[in-house]
């Protein structure tokens, strides 16, 4: 059992929701070609070569390397990506705002709707619920609009050949052969991100060799169809093996006690009793029901918002090893079956600034004709450029960053 499902890929270390999609988070077309474009590498065709032998001697056929490697090509902005993995140093505010925003949730009440039966359907094969699937689906491929469009045989063969997590890499492009050899899909579907995660919930190919699933029964473990059946089951499988509790919800926002001096992180667990007897409180006041042990976690450090998570919560983590993220997932599954916003508040961000300013500071800019588009309070590039160019038509520094005084200046 490997590490967490795509940690090791891309890291979405409380960054961009959907980060190491090929367009860099941007929505890529599934039938517009790749954006990515092979380039002649000699030595990469040799690798290739050599490669193909070891391939064959993991039992791969020679029916299925041959047509495999028929059109695979070195890309070099594989290897720029994995170079260039930027580390945006979101706020937790900024990513439940990404996570959870409006237009994710107001997706993934149709996706609900939309594939309600199946969803059920799984849950009932998987004991996990489906807005946790379905919130999963969200932040990994935005309901299966950001699935990838790059070859994964090329992207896996560039990986391994550059070398720099060259074994690793080279054992996902063999999953991925033998993923093609059982007749799961062709070389010609099967399009991930630049790293190799594929589908509409993201699998690596070692991931997928462990828990994908044929829930439509026509033989095939098909992640990259659009019918997103398969993918979403193998998702619900992958959590039920790693520990999920059907019931259990994955965390809880809590109040702490003014002067709460006592543990938080998730090395320590209590039962919500012994955290009621520390003063923790829902965010109604009352005591937290007993879903088992539990611990506290405040990402924002005492007196910012707070949360009681349950082992659920660490089998979303196995999906991906970020605690922002696991947050992320249970906000957004909760906010799909109508519970509140985080009602607690965020520390201010290190402009000094919450996302209420923010998204002020980006409504001003708008109402003066420098573009920011929609207002969500996440400082972006469209508008650090939006900034610079008001800073700079007002004879100011042009730094591009947001403050409370161009606030000021803006009222």
């Amino acid at each position: 059992m490997e590490i967490s499902r795509r940690t090791v890929f891309c890291g979405l270390t409380a960054t961009l929701v959907s980060g190491c999609m090929s367009g860099g988070g941007s929505s890529v077309s599934r039938s517009g070609g790749t954006s990515v474009r092979a380039v002649p590498n000699p030595a990469f065709d040799a690798w290739v070569a050599s490669f193909k032998g070891r391939a064959a001697s993991a039992g791969i056929s020679s029916s299925v390397i041959e047509r495999a490697f028929r059109d695979v090509g070195y890309l070099p902005d594989v290897i720029d990506k994995d170079r260039n993995q930027t580390e945006f140093k979101r706020t937790l505010e900024d990513y439940i705002a990404i996570a959870a925003s409006d237009e994710r949730i107001r997706m993934g009440k149709a996706a609900l709707n939309r594939h309600g039966s199946t969803l059920s359907a799984v849950e009932s094969r998987y004991g996990v619920e489906k807005q946790v699937v379905t919130a999963i689906w969200g932040l990994e491929s935005k309901y299966g609009t950001r699935r990838g469009d790059i070859p994964v045989i090329s992207s896996l063969s560039t990986l391994a050949f550059d070398g720099r997590r060259g074994v690793f890499m080279e054992k996902q492009l063999i999953a991925a052969l033998k993923i093609l050899q059982r007749g799961d899909t062709t070389p010609e579907k099967m399009l991930g991100s630049w790293a190799g995660a594929m589908g509409h919930t993201q699998f690596i190919p070692t991931s997928y060799q462990a828990f994908a699933v044929d829930f439509t029964g026509d033989g095939r473990r098909d992640i990259w169809s659009d019918d997103p059946s398969d993918s979403l089951a193998s998702t619900a499988a992958y959590l039920q093996r790693n520990g999920w509790r059907r019931g259990q919800p994955w965390g809880v926002e809590v109040q702490l006690p003014a002067g709460y001096t006592g543990p938080t992180g998730r090395g320590t667990k209590r039962s919500p009793d012994a955290w009621a007897a520390s003063g923790v409180r829902d965010m109604n006041g009352r005591k937290v029901p007993n879903h088992g042990s539990a611990a506290i976690l405040a990402p924002d450090g005492i007196g910012g918002v707070a949360f009681m998570v349950f082992n659920n919560f660490n089998v979303i983590l196995r999906y991906n090893n970020a605690e922002s993220y696991g947050i992320g997932v249970g906000h957004l599954s909760d906010r799909l079956i109508g519970k509140p916003p985080i009602q607690g508040s965020f520390a201010p961000d290190r402009y000094g600034m919450r996302i209420d300013d923010r998204k002020e500071l980006q409504r001003r800019l708008n109402a003066k004709g420098y573009d920011v588009g929609e207002p969500d309070g996440v400082i972006g590039s469209k508008t650090e450029a939006a900034i610079s160019d008001y800073q700079r038509a007002n004879g100011m520094a042009v730094t591009g960053q947001p403050s409370s005084a161009l606030l000021n200046s803006l009222r």
